[in-house]
């Protein structure tokens, strides 16, 4: 039976091995060790509040990751307040898929973000995704765009 838990450091080595693992599934170029920046990031951001994740376990085993990092910036007419949730680290092992566990873990985190006072979510979503997050509620936006500084 699954049962759901949050992160804590104590599993944050796994949890960086399957987002590690989520990155190569969708396909990213990997030319350097993400790992030491990864555990910096997840180390900080748990600490001082500003990402959370829940987890899906199996017994000791870890079948689920999700995760929602807070951020603000201007207010703006969609987010009077600032506050966005920047949903990451949503995946499911391929044993585990079509169970209900990443709907579960995406209400988890969402919840997490409403409680922190976030006015909006964002993702950008795998092509795998694109089902779970519009069944969920989530709009496409087809302005979004990057520019790469490195």
């Amino acid at each position: 039976m699954v049962r759901y838990q949050k992160l804590t450091e104590n599993e944050l080595d796994t949890f960086i091995e399957m987002r590690i693992q989520q990155l190569r599934e969708e396909g990213a170029t990997e030319d350097i060790d993400l790992v030491p920046a990864l555990h910096d990031y997840y180390s900080r951001h748990m600490a001082d509040g500003t990402f959370v994740s829940w987890l899906a376990m199996d017994g000791d085993r870890i079948v689920g990751t999700s995760g929602m990092s807070f951020v603000e910036k201007p207010p703006y007419f969609g987010c009077p307040n600032g506050r966005i949730g920047l949903l990451s680290s949503m995946f499911t092992d391929p044993d585990y898929r079509r169970m209900g566990i990443a709907k579960e873990l995406l209400s988890r985190v969402i919840d997490e973000a409403r409680d922190y006072g976030c006015g909006t979510v964002q993702i950008t979503a795998s092509d795998m995704g694109v089902l779970l997050y519009t069944d969920f509620g989530f709009v496409k936006n087809n302005n979004f765009m990057h520019y790469k500084l490195q």
